[in-house]
C-alpha cells in the first residue's frame, strides 16, 4: 500500500471503531441479536452497584477485579457507552503501542505498519472493544510492560504488572521468563538495556537454534547461581506489593465475595457449559458430583509443563516467548472462549517481522486451519444451543480438533521464527559481548 502512513490507517481505525459503537446501539434497539456482549451489562450493572455504594459483586457473573466496575461508572451518570469507548480507546493503544515496540527494535516502517495492521483491522480485535469487552485494557498493560522493560524502566514496569495480575490472572505467566531477562548481563547501573536490531534478523534459522539452547542453558544456570539481584528483588518487591496492595483493599471493601469470584473462582472454575476447551464435556458429564481441589488443579498440568518448556527454550526472545506461552495457555485452558483469543493477538504483530513463513501456502493453511477449527466448533455448537440437539460427543471432537489446529500454528510459528533475543548481552562495564556487537541497518 504505497502513500499510505501508519497515521491515516490509525485514524481511518479509530473512526470505524466509532462507526461500530453507533451501529451496535442501533442493532441493539431494532433486531433480535444483540451487538453488545453480554458481559459489558455485568459491567455496567456492576459499575451502577459501585456508584450507589454497593458491592459491585451482588451482581451476579461479574468475576472480575471492582476496577473495572469503577472505571465504568460514568455508564450510569455519563453515558450507557462510556465503557465501550473507553475499551475501544484502549484497542486503539494496543495499535500505537505495538507501532512504538516495533520501532524500538528497528522494523522499517513500513513493515511496522503491515504488522500494527494485524492488530487494527482484526475482526476479532476490532470487534472485541466496541462490543464491550475489557480486554484490550489488559492487552495495552501487557505491551506497556513490555515497553517499560524496553526502555530500562524496571521499577515502573514491577508497578504495571502488579496491577495487571490483580486485574486479570492470566498475565502471572509470564513472571518467570521476565525475571529469566532481569540478568545483569542486560541491566547494569546507569545504563539502559542495548536491544537487538530488527536487521540481525538474517542469522540462519539452525544457527539461531543452536545459539538459543546455548544461551538459555547458560542463562538458567546463571539464574541459579545469582538469583539474588537488586533488580530481581525490586521487580518482586513492587509487583507483589502493587498486587497484594489492591488485592487486600478490594478484600477489605468486599470481603469474600471479590476473593471468590476474581481470583479463586478463575483456579477453581469448572464451567458445564460448553465451550472450545476440550475439558468441558468430562466437566459436563460430572458436574452434579462436586470436584475435588485436586481434581479441579490437576488440569493445570499440561499447561504447567508446556510453559515451562517454553520459557525454558525461548525466554530471551521475550515477545515471542510471552506469544507462545499465552496461545499455549488458551489452547489448554479448562475454560476457553472467543475473547481470550485477544490475548494473543495483541502479541502476535510483535514476532511477525522476525518470521520467515510465506503467506501461500503455509501461512494461509494455518489461517485456514485455524478458523476452519473454529466454524466447525460453532456449527456443532449452533446445532447444540439453538436447535437442542444433542451433540454433546461432536462437539467435544470439534474441541480436539480445535487443540489440534492451534498445536499445529505453534508448531509452524516455531519452525518459521528466527531466532532474536531481545537485548544484547553486555560485559562487566557494559561493553557489548563478542558475537553480540551491534548490528548495523541493512538498505531496505
Amino acid at each position: 500500500m504505497p502513500g499510505i502512513s501508519f497515521q491515516s490507517l490509525f485514524i481511518f481505525s479509530a473512526l470505524f471503531r466509532v462507526f461500530l459503537i453507533i451501529y451496535g446501539e442501533w442493532q441493539d434497539a431494532n433486531m433480535e441479536v444483540r451487538y453488545t456482549d453480554i458481559d459489558y451489562f455485568v459491567f455496567s450493572d456492576a459499575a451502577t452497584l459501585m456508584a450507589s455504594g454497593k458491592s459491585p459483586y451482588e451482581r451476579s457473573t461479574y468475576c472480575y477485579s471492582p476496577l473495572i466496575a469503577f472505571l465504568l461508572m460514568p455508564n450510569s451518570f455519563l453515558h450507557q457507552t462510556w465503557g465501550k469507548f473507553l475499551f475501544s480507546a484502549s484497542d486503539l493503544l494496543v495499535g500505537l503501542l505495538i507501532h512504538r515496540i516495533l520501532k524500538l527494535r528497528g522494523v522499517p516502517e513500513k513493515l511496522c505498519t503491515y504488522s500494527t495492521m494485524v492488530w487494527l483491522f482484526n475482526p476479532f480485535t476490532f470487534t472485541i472493544g466496541t462490543r464491550g469487552n475489557c480486554e484490550p485494557i489488559i492487552c495495552s498493560m501487557i505491551l506497556w510492560i513490555l515497553m517499560c522493560l524496553m526502555n530500562g524502566h524496571v521499577l515502573q514496569a514491577a508497578f504495571w504488572y502488579g496491577l495487571v495480575v490483580h486485574m486479570r490472572i492470566y498475565p502471572i505467566i509470564y513472571a518467570l521468563p521476565i525475571v529469566l531477562l532481569l540478568d545483569p548481563q542486560h541491566f547494569q547501573p546507569g545504563k539502559k538495556p542495548v536491544l537487538v536490531e530488527w536487521s540481525s534478523r538474517a542469522l540462519k534459522p539452525s544457527s539461531a537454534t543452536s545459539s538459543s539452547k546455548t544461551s538459555i542453558t547458560q542463562y538458567i544456570w546463571n539464574f541459579c547461581i545469582n538469583m539474588i539481584t537488586w533488580r530481581r528483588v525490586m521487580f518482586g518487591i513492587i509487583s507483589a506489593s502493587t498486587f497484594f496492595f489492591l488485592t487486600g483493599l478490594s478484600f477489605h471493601l468486599y470481603g469474600w465475595d471479590f476473593l471468590h469470584e476474581a481470583l479463586l473462582y478463575h483456579l477453581t472454575r469448572t464451567d458445564p457449559r460448553h465451550n472450545f476447551s476440550i475439558y468441558f464435556y468430562h466437566i459436563y458429564l460430572h458436574y452434579e458430583h462436586e470436584f475435588s481441589i485436586l481434581e479441579k488443579l490437576i488440569s493445570f498440568l499440561p499447561q504447567f509443563i508446556v510453559q515451562l518448556v517454553l520459557i525454558s527454550r525461548f525466554a530471551l526472545d521475550l515477545p515471542f516467548c510471552l506469544f507462545l506461552q499465552t496461545l499455549a495457555f488458551v489452547a489448554f485452558n479448562k475454560v476457553i472462549t472467543a475473547q481470550y483469543f485477544v490475548w494473543f493477538f495483541c502479541l502476535l504483530p510483535l514476532i511477525l517481522p522476525w518470521s520467515n513463513i510465506k503467506l501461500v501456502w503455509k501461512g494461509l493453511a494455518c489461517i485456514i486451519l485455524w478458523i476452519g477449527a473454529q466454524t466447525n466448533w460453532l456449527a456443532w455448537a449452533y446445532l447444540l444451543e439453538f436447535r437442542g440437539k444433542n451433540v454433546f460427543f461432536q462437539l467435544w471432537v470439534a474441541s480436539l480438533l480445535f487443540l489440534a489446529a492451534n498445536t499445529f500454528v505453534i508448531i509452524n510459528t516455531i519452525c518459521s521464527h528466527l531466532y532474536s533475543p531481545l537485548f544484547q548481552q553486555l560485559k562487566q562495564g557494559g561493553k557489548l559481548k563478542q558475537g553480540y556487537e551491534r548490528p548495523t541497518a541493512e538498505p531496505l
